[in-house]
C-alpha cells in the first residue's frame, strides 16, 4: 500500500498520547504521507481505541490497527520470569512495550510499503534510544524520524500546551491519561506516570491519579484469597484463568488493582545519565511476583539463587536499555532458562488492602532441587536433620 500520489507513507506509531498524536499534525502540516499503527498492547480497552482511530480517520488520517496483547503478554510473562526489573524494583513495562512494538510494527511497517518511520517520544530520552537500537537491529533498511530533535518541529510545539491545543483543534482524542501536565505510558504489564508535579521529591505520591487500581484504603475490607500455577518457570493459571498469558495477566491486573497492589515511587538512573522520579502501576505483576518468589525460595539452591539475582540484574538492565535482543541478554536468558525451567509449584496468596502474603505452598513432586520439606530428612544421606 503507498499514498495515491504514489510516495511511500512514514509509519508513525501512533499511542494517542499526546506526543505522538501532535507528531501526527505536524506530519500532516509538513505534507509528510503518514499512515498511523494504533496497537492494542493492553493500555485500554477496545472501545477507547476505537474512539482514537475514528477521531484520526475523520481528522484525514490513514489507520491501521493492530492487536498485539499476545505478544505484549509474552514478554510480560518473561519480565517475571526473569525478574527483569530496574532501579527500586521498577517493572520495565515501557522498556518492554517498545521492544513489542518494534518487533512486531516495524515488518509490518515494511510490508505496507513504508520506509522510514517516525516515533513521538522526546528526543534525548530512554524510549528515543530504545527505538533507535531496536529499529537498527530489526528494519536496518528502514530510515528513522525524530520529530523532537527536529529544530521545525520544536518551533511548532515549544511545549505541551501548544501540542494540547493542535491536538483539540484537530478533534483528536487523546489518551485520558495525558494531558498538557502529565503523561501515562500504559500497557498490559502496566503503567508509567511522569509529570512536572511528580517530579519534585516533595510532592507526596498521593497527588497521583492511578490509571487502573485503587489505593490501599479504598480496596474492599475482606482479603481474597488467590491460587496461582506455576509450570516450568511460568505462570500457567491464575485463579482458574488457564495459561493463556492475556487471560491470566489480565486477571492478575483486576485483582492487584482491586485490592491496591500496585505502586512503585522509583527514583531511577536513565539511560542517558540523569535521574528522575517515575511512579509505576503494575498490578498484576506486584501480585504474582509474591507466588514466583515463593516457587524461587523453594526451588532453587542458595548457589543458584545468586546466579539467578546477577542474571535477573544483567536482563533488567538490558530490557531497560532496550538491549533485549543483543548477545549478552540472550545468553543471560538462556542460562536463567537452565536455572528456573523446571520449577513448578502451587502458591495460594492472600491480596488484602495493599498487602500480599503467601498462605502456602504446595511444590510439584518432580522439582528435584527441594531437599528438607515436612519430613526434615535429607535427601542425599537418607538421614534425619542432623549434618552427615
Amino acid at each position: 500500500m503507498v499514498i495515491t500520489d504514489g510516495t511511500p507513507p512514514t509509519g508513525l506509531f501512533q499511542s494517542g498520547g499526546l506526543s505522538s498524536l501532535a507528531v501526527g499534525v505536524w506530519l500532516r502540516e509538513t505534507s509528510t504521507p503518514a499512515r498511523h499503527y494504533i496497537a492494542d498492547i493492553g493500555q485500554s480497552d477496545h472501545a477507547e481505541l476505537q474512539e482514537l482511530a475514528t477521531s484520526l480517520r475523520h481528522s484525514g488520517a490513514e489507520v491501521v490497527t493492530v492487536d498485539l496483547r499476545a505478544p505484549m503478554a509474552e514478554v510480560a510473562s518473561d519480565l517475571l520470569r526473569y525478574r527483569a526489573r530496574h532501579d527500586g524494583g521498577y517493572w520495565n513495562t515501557t522498556g518492554a512495550s517498545r521492544l513489542v512494538l518494534t518487533s512486531e510494527l516495524l515488518p509490518r511497517m515494511r510490508a505496507d510499503g513504508c520506509e522510514t518511520f517516525v516515533h513521538g517520544c522526546v528526543g534525548g530520552g530512554n524510549d528515543q534510544r530504545r527505538f533507535a537500537r531496536y529499529g537498527a537491529q530489526l528494519a536496518p533498511e528502514m530510515s528513522r524520524v525524530e520529530p523532537w530533535t527536529d529544530p521545525r518541529a520544536l518551533g511548532r510545539f515549544p511545549d505541551r500546551a501548544a501540542m494540547t491545543k493542535a491536538v483539540a483543534d484537530h478533534g483528536l482524542r487523546l489518551d485520558r491519561g495525558s494531558s498538557a501536565d502529565r503523561s501515562t505510558d500504559a500497557n498490559l504489564a502496566g503503567a508509567s506516570h511522569e509529570s512536572a508535579e511528580l517530579e519534585d521529591l516533595e510532592t507526596p505520591v498521593t497527588r497521583l491519579r492511578p490509571r487502573w487500581s485503587a489505593w490501599p484504603h479504598e480496596a474492599p475490607p475482606e482479603p481474597q484469597t488467590v491460587t496461582v500455577v506455576v509450570r516450568d518457570g511460568r505462570i500457567a493459571d491464575v485463579d482458574g484463568s488457564g495459561p493463556d498469558p492475556v487471560a491470566w495477566m489480565a486477571l492478575a491486573n483486576t485483582i492487584g488493582a482491586r485490592h491496591g497492589v500496585w505502586l512503585r515511587d522509583v527514583v531511577e538512573r536513565r539511560i542517558v545519565g540523569t535521574v528522575c522520579r517515575g511512579i509505576y502501576e503494575s498490578p498484576g505483576l506486584e501480585l504474582l511476583e509474591r507466588a514466583w518468589t515463593r516457587v524461587l525460595q523453594a526451588g532453587l539452591d542458595a548457589a543458584g539463587r545468586e546466579l539467578y539475582d546477577r542474571l535477573s540484574a544483567v536482563l533488567g538492565a538490558a530490557m531497560y536499555e532496550g538491549r533485549w535482543l543483543e548477545p549478552a541478554a540472550r545468553a543471560a536468558r538462556e542460562a536463567a532458562d537452565r536455572l528456573v525451567g523446571d520449577l513448578s509449584g502451587t502458591v495460594t496468596l492472600s491480596v488484602h488492602r495493599g498487602v500480599v502474603r503467601p498462605e502456602g505452598m504446595k511444590v510439584a513432586s518432580h522439582v528435584v532441587r527441594q531437599t528438607r520439606f515436612g519430613s526434615g530428612g535429607n535427601r542425599w544421606s537418607g538421614e534425619g536433620g542432623g549434618d552427615a
